[in-house]
Order: C-alpha cells, then structure tokens, then sequence
C-alpha cells in the first residue's frame, strides 16, 4: 500500500445474527475445507466430528438471509468492480447462486415498479440505469470438476450440469471463463466459488469479496489478497481506491493473526493493513469537517447559511455567491477542487451503506458547489450540477425505498448559466460596460476566462504557432494571482486578450489563405518581407498543401513517417516545393530551417493522423 502498489482493504461483518461464534474450531477442521475435492473420508469426518458448525453455515434461513443482503449490497457500491462469494464447499457455492439469482429478479422486479411509480424524470433515469446495470451483469458457479459430480450434485437437488456447461464453453471471441472475467468490461461481474480462484489468481478490477467459509492463515490471507489490486479502469466516473472484504462467517478473528503474521512490516506492527470499514466513514466525516474548515475561512458558512434553515435545496441561490469567492483566487478554486474530490472519493467508497444514512448532508452541498464552479469554468448549465445531487438522492430512494425524493428535486433551482459566446459576434465595449454592474465579478472573470481557454485551445489546434497566446494569457492570470492587478484592471486585460484573439481568428481571410494554409504560412515567413516576399511565401504555402494533399507521385502515403525510404521522399518532395517558390532572399541557412520546421509539422500530424495529413 505503501508503494501504490496495492489499493487499501477494508472488511466489514454483515448480517451479525447469523455468525459463529465458535472460537475452537480444530486445525484438520480448516486443512479440510481447504480441499475442493473431498474423499469420502473427509466428507464422513466433516459430517461427524464437525456436523453442529457445518449444519449452521449452510442451514438454508441463513443463507437466504445472506443471498438477500448481497443483492442489496452489490448493484449500489461505489465501484461496480466484480466480485466473488466463497462458501464452505461447492454444494452450498450452486445453492448461493440459486438463492442470489432469484433475489436479484425480485430487487429488479422492485425497481420496474418504484419506475412505474416515480414522478420526477431523474429518479426514473437513475433506477432505470440501476435496473439496466443489473440487467447486464451475468453471473456463475465455478468449482472443479471431479468423477462423478452430477450424481453428487443430484443427490444434494442440485443439478451442475448448466453450471459445468458455462465453466467449460468458450465464447465467440475465443476466451473462456477466466479471461472473461478477468477481462474489466465483460458482463461476467460475480462468480461462485468454493476453492477456485482464491489463490494466485489476479483480476485487477475484483474489488468486493464475500466471505462464508472458516479460512485462516496463509489461505486466508492469499484470499482477501485478490480484492487489493491495483486497476486504471473507471466505472461510471468512479476509480477503485479500495477492496472491500465483506465478512458472513467472523472470519476476521482469524484475519488479525494471520495479518500479524503473514502483512505487517518491522514497523507499525500495531496498525493493521485491513481496517473496519466504518474507518472510512470516519475519514469522510474528517474530510467534510476539513472542507467546512477551508470555506469557513473564506467566509462561507455552509452549515449556518443553508444548513441551519433546513432548506438545502431551496437556499441554493446562495451557492452563486459561494462560487464567486472561491473563483477569486486559483489557488482557492484548487484547493476546494481537491477537498471535493477527497470527499467524494470517501463517500463511494462509504457506498452502500452510507445511502441508508441521512446525517452526512453536507456531503451532496460540497458537491453541488462544485457543479456550480464547474458550470461556470466549463462552460456548461448548472443543471450538470444538479444532476450531481439528484444522482445521491436518487440512489438513496433505489435502496432505502423512500418516496420523498420528487419534492426535494423539485425544489432545486437553475442559479447559472455559463455564458454562449462566438467569438467574431462578441462586442467587447458592452461586455467592460456591463461587468461594472455585475454583482458577482469574480464569476464573470471566469466566465470569460474559461472563454478565452476553450476558444484558445480551438485555434493552436488549428494553428500550432499561436503559441504565444496562452503564454500571454498566463501572465495575465499570474499578475492577477500575485496581487499585483485589480479584478477591474484583471478583467479588462482578458477583454483586451479576447479582441486580440479575434483579430487572430480573422487573419487567415484578411490575408486570403485557409487556415492550413495560415500555418505554412506562419512556419515559413520570416520577419520584415516585402509585399513581393510577402507574396511568394503565401504561394509556397498553397503550392506545398497541394502537392500533398493531391498531387502525384503520393508522398502523403499511410504511415510514410514508418519507413525511412518514405521519409526520404516526403523530405525530397517539401525541398522541391520551397525550392521553387520561397524568395530568393532565404538563404541556405534559413530555407533548411523553414524546411525542416514544415517537415517536422507534416510528421507530427501524420504521426497524430490530424487535419490534412490522415
């Protein structure tokens, strides 16, 4: 964890009315379930010496209890990683999938019917994703094969064949069972198993192991082992930060020494490496506290100004003026960003317990202020925003079943709207005129600026030499950020960088070139031409696009910048072409350097497979 090499573990104990208790199980009890394939000795002696705890783990309420508990618990994690249930042997392994897979038919059946039911269009757009998601995820059973294992099975009114069929087919793209399910994106997310998988088998995105089977030690160990691994897969905009062991058996008692033998390092002994998952509500409540400390400071009462009058939702035209300050500086919009995303991060890793839980209110505030700074900065309506906190309440009515979501949705009002700018249409006098009367000025910079940042990205798209432009822009921002300009002064240095821009934005048809055009242009002029120079270097921009684009023999062949008899050619081809028309006043040293800046434009487009060069 240290390195990054593994994510962090949490464990938590679910269904607590069912756990054992006993604390003496023997050492031949555990070295026997540790064998998938277990001869009629040790299936005697298990029914004999161990039938009271056997009969408990695999009485059938109990499992029903804990099938049900897994389906509430699965579709509403944080991380929709894949996850593994381990039972005592692979009777009870099937039995899991039978119970889990008629519990999860009945929580979609229960979704279909809260869609039916709701009246605000998000709720429903949120169940119907949970119902689809669902929908999508295939399950199954994988055990070893041994002799005689459909009359074994049979005898249990249990039938492996459907099963064995599964665990032996290989699909249409030619991967079996494993690879599919270690493969991120394949619909197989949750598997049965007894034995199988639980060593030396790693699948990045598993995040969720359910335990109900008595493991100590090395086994146990290597076990919770598959759920820590690192992954760069995002599921629905949500990284794995962390594994979750969820525990039916009380397992952790053996889990503490066999991570005190097996995990700890020379130092921290006392620290264990897997931690109760209420840990993670305590670093959310941390995070928030912390979050509240950094507004607090900017003179923004979250609790008091919205919190306190028990409208959060109605009170949010005061998130316009929460913005503002925080959009003030950058470093303040950074630090905010970063306390957000720690929060957020806690808080699906809290899911889905934390959806039952309605005293971290403040949780959806923290977000909603981020959608408001986000709508402004990029450009897009607040609804974005909204959608963030509809998505929290949503899918605290998808678990809990609660109906008063409608209203609270309702209740949610558009604050802001970033600006719709075109840059040539843009008066730039009106706009200084009418910021003097705007309340919210630090809004009205940002607005602007994400403006000029988004436009200027378009344009060096468009034309690499434009360069100097965000460098400019920077300075601007950093003169601002030092103190050493006012937000007036600040303002009018954007509106003066805009205007320059649009005159940019026009040269291409003042100077009567295409944009492509304008960028050969710019790469080969030099400083103080004569018209006549002038002239010449336009028509060896044209002429070179030409020979290019659709002139023979073709030089602009897929992937030339591959082969080096190729890259010979296209180099020949630009020679031949600022040869024939750049001005004589270019002198050896200066053509090779025109040349060798076009060439290395033309490869770094064909390399990117961008504009004229595809």
């Amino acid at each position: 964890m240290d390195d990054e090499s593994t994510v962090p573990l949490f464990y938590q104990k679910r269904v607590p009315e069912v756990l054992i208790q006993n604390e003496d199980l023997s050492e031949e009890f555990y070295e026997i379930l540790e064998d998938e394939n277990l001869d009629a000795k040790q299936q005697e002696k298990l029914e004999r010496e161990f039938a009271t705890e056997i009969e408990v783990i695999k009485r059938d309420d109990r499992l029903d209890r804990i099938a049900r508990d897994i389906v509430r618990h699965f579709p509403y994690r944080g991380y929709l990683g894949k996850g593994m249930v381990v039972s005592v042997d692979k009777f009870t392994a099937v039995k899991m999938y039978n119970k889990v897979e008629a519990c999860w038919k009945q929580e979609i059946k229960r979704l279909v019917g809260q869609i039916t039911n709701a009246r605000d269009n998000d709720v429903k757009e949120k169940l119907k994703k949970t119902v689809e998601y669902m929908r999508a995820v295939e399950m199954a059973v994988v055990v070893s094969e041994e002799a005689g294992e459909e009359k074994k099975f049979d005898d249990q009114k249990l039938d492996i064949r459907p099963h064995r069929k599964k665990m032996d087919a290989i699909d249409r793209h030619g991967h079996d069972i494993e690879y599919r399910f270690k493969a991120p994106q394949d619909p197989l997310q949750l598997v049965f198993v007894c034995a199988m998988w639980l060593t030396g088998f790693d699948v990045h995105t598993l995040s969720t192991m359910y335990l109900d089977k008595p493991m100590k030690d090395h086994t146990l160990m290597q076990a919770i082992a598959r759920a820590n691994r690192v992954t760069s897969h995002v599921i629905n905009s949500v990284s794995k930060k962390n594994g979750e062991i969820i525990d039916y058996y009380n397992v952790f008692r053996n889990m503490k020494k066999a991570l005190a033998d097996y995990a700890a390092g020379s130092e921290g002994k006392n620290e264990m490496p897997v931690q109760d998952k209420s840990w993670l509500f305590m670093l959310l409540d941390d995070a928030v506290e912390q979050g509240m400390t950094f507004c607090a400071g900017l003179g923004i009462d979250l609790e008091k100004e919205v919190l306190a009058r028990n409208e959060t939702f109605r009170a949010i035209g005061s998130f316009e003026g929460f913005a503002d300050k925080i959009l003030e500086k950058d470093e303040w919009k950074k630090e905010f960003a970063v306390y957000e995303n720690t929060i957020t991060g806690l808080y699906e890793a809290c899911k889905p317990e934390i959806l039952d839980d309605g005293t971290r209110s403040l949780v959806p505030v923290f977000q909603y202020l981020r959608g408001v700074i986000n709508s402004i900065i990029q450009q897009q309506d607040v609804d974005s925003a909204r959608n963030r906190i509809a998505t929290l309440l949503d899918e605290s009515v998808v678990t809990s079943g609660t109906g008063d979501l409608d209203n609270k949705v309702a209740d949610m009002k558009v604050i802001f709207k970033g600006s719709t700018w075109i840059l040539s249409k843009v008066d730039f006098q009106k706009l200084k005129e009418k910021f003097k009367d705007r309340k919210y000025k630090n809004i009205e910079i940002a607005d602007l600026r994400a403006f000029i940042e988004g436009k200027l990205e378009q344009m060096i798209a468009q034309n690499s030499t434009r360069a100097d432009f965000p460098v400019r822009l920077q300075e601007i921002i950093d003169r601002y950020n030092s103190g050493g300009t006012t937000t007036e002064n600040y303002y009018d240095e954007l509106v003066k960088h805009a205007e320059s821009m649009k005159e940019e934005e026009e040269r291409a048809a003042r100077e009567g070139l295409t944009e492509d055009e304008l960028e050969i242009y710019d790469i080969l002029k030099k400083e103080k031409m004569t018209i006549e120079e002038t002239n010449k270097v336009k028509l060896a921009a044209k002429s070179l696009l030409q020979r290019l684009k659709s002139e023979r023999p073709r030089v602009l062949v897929q992937d030339w910048y591959k082969d080096s008899q190729s890259q010979a050619k296209m180099k020949t081809a630009v020679e031949e072409v600022l040869d024939k028309n750049l001005p004589d006043t270019y002198d050896r040293h200066l053509f090779q350097n025109k040349r060798d800046n076009v060439y290395d434009l033309i490869f770094e487009y064909s390399m990117r497979k961008v504009k004229w060069a595809v």
